[in-house]
């Protein structure tokens, strides 16, 4: 097993995913020490906003171009399509968005949805170029964001709005990127009706998608939403949570830097989904130890003034255990096309973790909030498990 998890396109994707994730949390680190828990809270806050609603933007396209697309034009010209529909449905989100003064928003959720990670870019570099040129692209992508983030809080006081204006930085260089690229594909305008046609059916799975990749970022995000909204200290509160999530997030490296790397083999290679179940399974475990370490040195030596959220870490840790390893499962419906059957577990499962926040929140405070989405994480696994198995047996009879 270890000379697989050593395979040199695991060690180049997985290293661009490490590098990526290591400059966010080296930037949230400096943020949450360097500003007050207010500001470091409204930071957060935003950024949550930006990443959920910018998976609405994106409109599912960046599963579709990894299930859907076959050959090299296919993936040039969805890519191209989904590119214009996201500048669109940006377009006519401005016009509501400017009657609240929320237009300020736009450009951070159409940056996001495709050109930052998990956008439709990262996808079609991903399928279309390989997986060495999105290693690079995410690497370069990230030292320019997460290096403007850090500029603008150290050197230019932007505290909580950092996550905000770094978009219209990277808005235009990202462009004349990937006009370059259109470019050198010799894009054939004659072309896009026809893929367009087809582009058109796909738009009703496409919004299957949209609802369950929202539902499924708002589920991660419920705890965040539940507190801005019910807690009387709201930024201070998000900002002891936040703490400890993101320090938990780490295990997600894990099935995403596996499963996106292999994405072409679970496609094509019978029962691969066991295998890279078991590979996962191990490093989630011994992963989740080290980072339970982790977290008591740096609250207890570094960053003494998130001491306090011990327990809510412990808990948090426990959910995105569950979560790590239900990526997998999850991603296996995307590729199986069984949009309608992930739809409703990530609804169901949000509607669940609202509930259950709610009601736990008034009770238990911020280990309310952490023991609810331990729950939905922990039946939103089992779940899974049990549709993937059900297609399983469905294929073999």
């Amino acid at each position: 097993m270890l000379k697989n998890l050593l395979n040199k396109n695991y060690l180049i994707y997985g290293g661009s995913i490490v590098f990526s994730r290591g400059l966010e949390y080296a930037v949230l680190f400096f943020a949450a020490h360097h500003l007050s828990k207010y500001d470091y809270g409204e930071l957060e806050y935003y950024k949550k906003v930006i990443e959920v609603v910018s998976s609405v933007f994106a409109f599912g396209f960046p599963a579709l171009i990894l299930s859907y697309t076959k050959s090299k034009e296919s993936k040039n010209y969805f890519f191209l399509l989904g590119l214009l529909f996201v500048l669109f449905v940006g377009a006519i989100t401005a016009i509501f968005f400017s009657l609240f003064n929320w237009l300020f928003l736009i450009v951070p959720f159409v940056f996001y949805a495709i050109f930052f990670t998990g956008g439709i870019a990262q996808s079609y570099f991903l399928v279309r170029q390989g997986s060495t040129y999105a290693s690079y692209y995410k690497i370069i992508i990230s030292i320019l964001f997460y290096g403007v983030i850090f500029i603008s809080i150290y050197y230019f006081d932007v505290t909580s709005y950092a996550y905000v204006y770094v978009n219209y930085f990277l808005f235009p260089l990202s462009f004349i990127h990937v006009g370059a690229l259109f470019y050198r594909e010799k894009i054939v305008w004659q072309k896009i009706k026809t893929y367009w046609r087809l582009f058109k059916k796909l738009l009703l799975s496409s919004f299957t998608l949209v609802i369950s990749n929202f539902a499924n970022l708002t589920f991660l995000y419920t705890d965040i939403f539940v507190i801005k909204l019910l807690s009387e200290n709201s930024n201070v509160d998000i900002a002891n949570y936040s703490f400890a999530l993101n320090v938990a997030n780490m295990l997600l490296l894990i099935p995403l830097t596996l499963v996106q790397v292999d994405i072409e083999k679970l496609k094509i290679v019978p029962n691969y989904l066991i295998e890279i179940n078991k590979k996962i399974l191990v490093l989630v475990l011994v992963a989740s130890l080290f980072l339970f370490g982790f977290y008591l040195i740096l609250v207890n030596n570094f960053f003494t003034d998130y001491s306090n959220t011990q327990n809510v870490f412990i808990i948090i840790l426990l959910a995105k255990i569950f979560h790590s390893l239900s990526t997998l499962y999850g991603t296996n419906l995307i590729i199986l096309k069984k949009f309608k059957e992930n739809l409703y577990v990530n609804v169901a499962m949000l509607l669940l973790n609202i509930l259950l926040s709610y009601l736990l929140y008034f009770q238990f405070d911020l280990i309310g909030v952490a023991f609810a989405s331990l729950c939905s994480l922990l039946i939103r696994y089992f779940l899974l498990i049990y549709l993937n198995k059900n297609i399983a047996k469905q294929k073999k009879s």
